[in-house]
């Protein structure tokens, strides 16, 4: 079998690169080093282990398990994951079993009003009602690689996108280039912010980043450039190479990720495109000093004041709200 570039694999499998880097950086896949090649590239063995990857993935086992699976290929522990995640769903079809039973039921109580609506006032089916907890869509028994994967896209259509605001702040920006520029520009940031003690001094403080490579013209491209922002008292002097911007603040349709989830950039991008209320807002001038390829999505890392100071905190853990500029139609 023929080495594959990164790019070459992405599309091969729907998976973007920044998701690939991010395998490869907790170990999930090792890339096969070339001589005298600039790009990632992948033979067999990483490409068998990449399809397993994506299918466990797809059964909604967490990276933390697969890693452990597939380094100790213990078959217990696979068994033990796919329990943990068969409970889970077993947990959500009864719950929407009971939300099924109690629409059809309402339906009925309400049919027998007449014209007018009214719900129904049985106390202990409203109980019922009110103890209902679903955060996940019911997963069908589905058995082909082919069902499975339409699954998998019903089971990840964003339901949970937040429309938010974020307001007009004081920056202070890093950028990098080049391989491993995420990791650079969040290391030149972190340092910044301990030596200037902004926790301390603004307990308030957001951390953005967002891929800058000039002439990027679309959501899951391939990184080259990434710049990262950390807001700041608007007194306080930025030095060099960090660059003092301002923020003019603006609408974003926003959507949690768990680190690592970076496909579901495309899933926001098609949420935004087919909202009938909001419009893409891609390339907009909300920033100053303004430089090209600059005004994009921007990915907001949570909790950054309290990650910062946890000595024990795992990066795989963060979780990240992806925000997409839009405007109202």
């Amino acid at each position: 079998m023929e080495l594959q570039t990164i790019s070459e694999v992405s599309k091969q499998f729907g998976i973007s690169t920044r998701t690939l880097r991010y395998y490869e950086q907790i170990g999930l896949i090792v890339p096969t080093k070339k001589e005298d090649f600039a790009y990632r590239t992948y033979g067999e063995a990483a490409m068998l282990r990449l399809r397993q990857i994506i299918v466990l993935r797809k059964l909604r086992i967490p990276l933390k398990q697969i890693a452990e699976i597939l380094r100790n290929g213990d078959a217990a522990l696979a068994i033990e994951a796919f329990e943990r995640s068969l409970a889970e769903i077993e947990d959500e079809i009864t719950a929407l079993t009971a939300i099924r039973t109690i629409t059809k039921e309402f339906i009925e109580r309400i049919a027998l009003n007449g014209a007018r609506f009214a719900l129904p006032d049985d106390e202990s089916l409203l109980e019922v009602v009110d103890a209902l907890t679903v955060s996940k869509i019911n997963f069908k028994e589905e058995k082909s690689m082919s069902e499975l994967n339409q699954a998998s896209e019903k089971l990840t259509k964003l339901t949970d996108v937040r429309i938010v605001y974020l307001p007009p702040m004081t920056l202070a920006a890093a950028s990098a280039a080049g391989e491993g520029c995420e990791g650079a520009a969040l290391g030149m940031i972190d340092r910044f912010v301990r030596e200037r003690d902004l926790l301390r001094v603004k307990p308030d403080l957001r951390q953005f980043g967002f891929d800058c490579s000039q002439g990027q013209t679309g959501v899951g491209v391939p990184s080259h450039k990434y710049q990262v922002w950390v807001s700041i008292p608007e007194e306080l002097d930025v030095p060099a190479p960090l660059v003092k911007r301002s923020f003019a603040g603006g609408l974003y349709a926003a959507h949690m990720i768990r680190m690592g989830e970076f496909d579901h950039w495309s899933l926001l991008h098609s949420w935004v495109e087919n909202s009938e209320k909001y419009a893409n807002d891609w390339g907009s001038l909300r920033v100053s000093p303004y430089e090209e390829d600059m005004d994009r999505c921007l990915e907001e890392q949570l909790n950054y004041w309290g990650n910062l100071q946890n000595p024990k905190f795992d990066g795989e853990q963060m979780q990240l709200d992806l925000l997409f500029p839009i405007r109202l139609k």
